[in-house]
């Protein structure tokens, strides 16, 4: 049985050089065919949901403010930031308005809960990102009113699963930027550091792999077949989005920035070795054969994290480029469907069995989060030089 720490640093140099050295004939896309990708895929999920306060029926009906939506809109915010139509600007933009209005500016749960769940939080960011645009008051009421209760608990382990990182630090981000309130940031680290170093056993981090357990079920002894750690995919990309949204409107004088720091560069080390030939990534990362194949959720947030590094100075252009452009040209050219549908995304669950079978055309019972990661990775693909 392979031991993925004692070899390593073998595998990351051999690969990575191997890596670099087949995509020197892949160049960086153009900025116009990325953005193509992001209008296609955009406009083919829009044409389908043309009413955003219709709920999402899948093996029962929820309301369009959940998680899954939420990250759409994170992806479609990202998208509005970039596109240089202001025709194209305006429609995305009442697009989300539109969704938030639908819902009153409203968490799915409300906004007084025993324990706040981080899932009906996600909306909260985009809510933020509207009245940043428009400093409407009612946009942003209820998602403070909901993390403000939050602050003057005592509790700390509301985030049991790694998911949650993505889905509500970068509300307390931008909610601690907005009001210039550092009580924000400071709880918002007490619950990130109990899921790294108190859940499970130890925490959900590992750090001698550099990668995160989904949640205490994962903790070993629970192994995958080939008897590696059960690393998933996606999650880990939850937790790169988290660390990258966070980062990017968190003070750098924030005395845990550094930690932040430190943790996504060690998550973005880890994650070389472990791309496939192809350019995507696996749904399990230490078991290639547990499900294996192509993934665009996971490999959509690696991407999103990967070139947000390089644009921003924190990782190595030389390194992380042609893993970045091999990954984005396989899921351009072999996820994207010509209406504009995309494929290989995995469904909802919480390991690489879920969601499963996971092909070119199979569709996931949601739509929408594999749309918001595919746009969070073009848009700072978009960006690179």
């Amino acid at each position: 049985m392979i031991n993925f720490r004692s070899c390593f640093k073998v595998i990351a140099f051999i690969l990575i050089a191997s890596v670099f050295s087949e995509a020197q004939a892949q160049k960086l896309p153009k900025k116009k065919s990325v953005l193509k990708q992001m209008r296609l895929t955009n406009q083919y999920f829009m044409n389908k949901w043309p009413d955003p306060g219709k709920s999402i029926v899948t093996n029962r009906e929820r309301p369009s403010n959940i998680w899954t939506r939420g990250v759409y809109y994170e992806g479609l915010m990202e998208l509005y930031r970039l596109d240089p139509s202001t025709k194209k600007q305006k429609v995305y933009y009442d697009y989300a308005v539109d969704w938030g209005e639908k819902h009153k500016w409203g968490l799915r749960s409300g906004t007084a809960r025993d324990r706040q769940n981080a899932d009906d939080q996600t909306c909260g960011q985009t809510y933020i990102d509207l009245y940043l645009i428009d400093k409407k008051e009612e946009r942003i009421k209820d998602i403070k009113t909901a993390v403000d209760g939050m602050l003057v608990s005592e509790k700390v382990d509301d985030w049991w699963w790694i998911d949650a990182l993505q889905m509500a630090m970068p509300v307390f981000t931008r909610l601690g930027v907005v009001y210039n309130d550092t009580r924000y940031f400071d709880k918002m680290y007490e619950l990130y550091n109990y899921s790294k170093t108190k859940h499970g056993d130890k925490g959900l981090w590992n750090p001698a792999d550099k990668l995160w357990w989904r949640d205490k079920d994962f903790d070993p002894p629970y192994t995958e077949p080939n008897g590696q750690d059960c690393y998933w995919s996606r999650g880990n990309g939850w937790v790169i989005a988290a660390l990258v949204r966070t980062m990017s409107m968190l003070p750098k004088s924030d005395p845990h920035y550094n930690e932040y720091m430190q943790d996504y560069k060690d998550m973005m080390a880890a994650l070389l070795p472990l791309q496939r030939t192809d350019g995507f990534w696996n749904a399990s990362l230490h078991d290639p054969n547990n499900f294996g194949g192509k993934e665009t959720s996971g490999t959509s947030l690696f991407v999103y994290g990967m070139a947000w590094g390089v644009n921003n100075g924190a990782l190595s252009k030389e390194v992380y480029t042609p893993v970045i452009v091999k990954a984005w040209n396989a899921m351009s050219k072999e996820a994207v469907h010509k209406n504009g549908f995309l494929g290989y995304v995995q469904g909802t669950g919480k390991e690489p069995k879920d969601g499963q079978p996971v092909s070119y055309t199979s569709k996931p019972d949601f739509e929408d989060y594999g749309l918001g990661c595919f746009l969070m990775a073009g848009s700072e693909v978009y960006k690179m030089k």
